[in-house]
């Protein structure tokens, strides 16, 4: 198994979940938060948002998934055809153990 975090813009949170939804990925956890990127954050006049708010999205798949989970985040959080600075990044990690908390049982 793996894990898909996905950190992307807040208004393109709902279009993300949707896609994950109807690519047959419904279980994701999404948390607000901070950050700033290459940017370095946004200059506007003399005032440095030195943090922009942003979302991360987790999602647990098995890892021949990848790949399509991977395109349908890429496919729905871009902004515009080509995309644009802070659109985001996604990072990909090895899951080494799943337990259930209901039944303390660990998952295959």
């Amino acid at each position: 198994m793996i894990m898909v975090r996905a950190i992307i813009r807040p208004e393109k949170s709902t279009e993300v979940m949707k896609a994950l939804l109807e690519a047959g990925y419904p279980a994701v956890t999404k948390i607000e938060v901070s950050g700033r990127g290459k940017q370095r954050g946004l200059k506007l006049g003399e005032m440095v948002y030195d943090q922009l708010a942003k979302e991360m999205l987790m999602v647990v798949v098995p890892e021949r998934e990848k790949e399509f989970v991977v395109r349908a985040i890429l496919e729905s959080a871009r902004t515009g055809e080509k995309g644009t600075f802070g659109d985001g990044k996604i990072f990909i990690s090895a899951v080494e153990e799943i337990y259930t908390i209901s039944s303390g049982k660990k998952e295959a």
